[in-house]
């Protein structure tokens, strides 16, 4: 399949593209996103798109990227910066076109100054972010000074090449200018992404200034989110769902995704905010519990499933939720092991949102391949799983879905499907792979050698031997059994 741009023709839309109906024209950005990527086209400025819909006003989006080319952000402008979100699922699809985006800056583009300009604006109140957990350079909850980028940034602080450099960067320049507070917003999928985001910025920033960090301390906020939707990337089969679905139009910057979105946020602003709750967002005092729930049952379910389900030549978490025994055990490893863990506001029934994950995972619509969800293991298992199997461990709980979790995990770095070879994505992949070509051979050395890695698994469980030794057993279930008949003997 060939895609190719083409500048959209809003008079040739089927008559079931929704347009925008607020007066674009008339935006300014007053909120700047870093990292405009799937997630964020789908999730964040859907969002604001919307608050436009129900409320009107000025509150538009500045959309930044620090990697890559500016080809997409070229085509993105030629577009007036509209482009194309197709929420599907087995019952049908929605297709609209979003118009929250009014401008675009791009580093190799732009430059570094004019994205540091930028930020400090004093129109500008609100910057966001996605850029995955690598992003924050955040090691055992402290700014990472050993991470090669940081180094750099803290050498040439005028030319920023990551988020944390730059967001301080921006905000020496509007302290410099008087242009007042603002609000720096997380909206990845980490836990206390904000408090993260915080410790970053400002440990950046003492390291340059003391002054100006204390100037953030006053006049900076860092409000935690809680965001679910499930977008999966792009493939040849989700481009040709947005042509067929713009009536044979292409358009590079669209996006599929489910129709459900949750959006949980902080309620701490500097600078003011758009009124997000008119689009669904929940602002409340404390995000933690939903936090937890989320990345607990949702994300650790879809970790599970990744690494078993890929294993098992499953290519999409539809294709696992079409198998009895894959959804039976995933139910079980989010109503018997995770939701003991939790501590949620009474008037959330968590029975029953277990069994609403697993109907979004059926959605044979969204191709949402387990090799992706299974990228970055070595961050995502301590808060998906690890916490949980501590609570058990220390109050005599089943956690034996985790812990084959923690196995199939364990099988799948060797990039080794039945003889079959794949790339293994992971901040530690070199390490990782080091440790498969050096200990790989003897299963008990192996194990024991990943065990060691301190930045993911805690020294406390380490040091359990119960703990060890189910983890032994997991890795050898998976290993000799093959994932499906490991699985299927959890329901024994």
């Amino acid at each position: 399949m060939t895609f190719e741009f083409q500048k959209l023709d809003l008079n040739a839309l089927p008559s079931d593209v929704s347009v925008p109906s607020y007066v674009r024209g008339s935006l300014k950005p007053r909120v700047a996103h870093i990292g405009f990527g799937a997630f964020a086209r789908a999730h964040v400025a859907m969002h604001l798109h919307e608050t436009l819909a129900a409320g009107g006003g000025d509150w538009g989006m500045r959309v930044i990227e620090l990697f890559g080319t500016s080809d997409l952000f070229d085509k993105l402008e030629e577009n007036d910066h509209l482009y194309t979100l197709v929420e599907t699922a087995d019952e049908g699809t929605n297709t609209r076109l979003l118009g929250a985006v009014c401008e675009t800056q791009h580093l190799a583009r732009d430059g570094v100054e004019a994205l540091i300009n930028g930020l400090a604006e004093e129109q500008l109140k609100v910057i966001s972010l996605t850029v995955t957990e690598k992003g924050y350079c955040v090691k055992n909850g402290k700014l990472d000074l050993d991470n090669a980028m940081i180094q750099q940034d803290l050498s040439s602080p005028s030319a920023p090449k990551t988020a944390i450099g730059l967001i301080v960067a921006g905000l020496a320049k509007r302290r410099a200018l008087g242009n007042g507070p603002i609000t720096v917003m997380s909206c990845d999928n980490l836990p206390h992404n904000g408090v993260l985001c915080g410790i970053a910025v400002r440990a950046f920033a003492a390291k340059q200034d003391a002054e100006l960090a204390a100037w953030i301390e006053e006049n900076v906020s860092f409000p935690s989110t809680m965001v679910d939707r499930i977008v999966p990337a792009l493939t040849d089969e989700s481009r040709e769902l947005i042509r067929e679905s713009l009536g044979g139009q292409v358009d590079l910057n669209g996006i599929v995704c489910e129709p459900f979105r949750q959006w949980v946020i902080e309620d701490n602003f500097k600078a003011g905010r758009p009124q997000w709750e008119l689009a669904g967002a929940q602002l409340v005092a404390d995000v933690e519990p939903f936090e937890e729930m989320k990345l607990r049952t949702l994300n650790g379910s879809h970790s599970f499933l990744a690494y078993l389900g890929f294993l098992a030549g499953k290519e999409t978490i539809a294709d696992c939720a079409a198998d009895p025994v894959f959804y039976a055990e995933a139910r079980k490893l989010m109503v018997d092991e995770q939701l003991p863990t939790l501590d949620v506001p009474g008037d959330v029934d968590l029975v029953a949102y277990a069994d609403s994950l697993l109907k979004r995972y059926s959605n044979s619509k969204l191709k949402h391949r387990t090799w992706q969800i299974a990228a970055d293991g070595t961050q995502k298992m301590p808060q998906r799983w690890l916490n949980s199997v501590k609570f058990h461990l220390a109050n005599g709980g089943d956690y034996r879905h985790l812990v084959l979790g923690i196995g199939g995990w364990m099988n799948y770095i060797r990039a080794d499907r039945n003889g079959e070879s794949y790339e293994v994505i992971d901040p530690l992949k070199e390490k990782l792979a080091a440790i498969v070509a050096n200990d790989g051979t003897d299963e008990t050395t192996y194990v024991d050698t990943l065990l060691a890695l301190d930045s993911v698994f805690p020294s406390e469980l380490v040091a359990n031997d119960e703990f060890k030794k189910a983890v032994h057993n997991a890795y050898r279930a998976v290993a000799e059994k093959g994932a499906a008949q490991a699985v299927a003997d959890l329901a024994d």
